[in-house]
This record gives structure tokens, sequence and C-alpha cells, in this order.
């Protein structure tokens, strides 16, 4: 299961614990995800992902996840994240 946000990209990243005495071992970073569901007001139902605390924030400071996707890159997108996108534009452009 790669830790991986499905929203942000944010992955796992490696650095070192420093010690009082400065002795250096090297350790990971692993981003905080968390496996939850977020609701889409243009598709009318809950989307399933893995994300990390921070993007639940930005996706909440957003408007909603409708609004983070669509100002987001497809780079930083997971690719199941890219077709939901792609879902939701056609939804919103169904509705105007």
């Amino acid at each position: 299961m790669s830790k991986v946000c499905d929203l942000t990209g944010k992955r796992v990243i490696t650095g070192n614990n420093v010690s009082h005495a400065h002795n250096k071992t090297r350790r990971r970073f692993e981003p905080n995800l968390q496996e939850t569901s977020l609701w889409s007001d243009s598709l009318g139902k809950m989307v399933r992902m893995k994300v990390s605390t921070s993007a639940m924030r930005t996706v909440e400071h957003k408007g909603g996840l409708d609004a983070f996707l669509l100002d987001a890159r497809d780079a930083d997108l997971a690719p199941a994240m890219v077709k939901v996108k792609k879902l939701v534009k056609k939804a919103q452009e169904k509705a105007a």
C-alpha cells in the first residue's frame, strides 16, 4: 500500500534523527494519511480516497472537494482523482 496522498501527492521523505550529541541516524518522515470519504456536490455522492490531514484542511478551505479538484493540477492528483475531476467537470457543464 503506497503512502501517497491522493489529492496533494504528498509522500514519504527521508531525513535524519539528530541526537543532543549531533549523532545522525536515518529515518523516514511519513505523511499523516487517513482513509476517508469526501462529499462531491456535483456528483451527489461520497468519493472514497486516502488523503493527508493537511489536504483535508485545504479541501475545507477551498470550499469542498469539487472546488479543490477543479483548482488542482492533474500532475499532483492520483489517477483515480483525475477521473473524478473529469466527472465533476462534466457534471458542472451539464448543470450549467
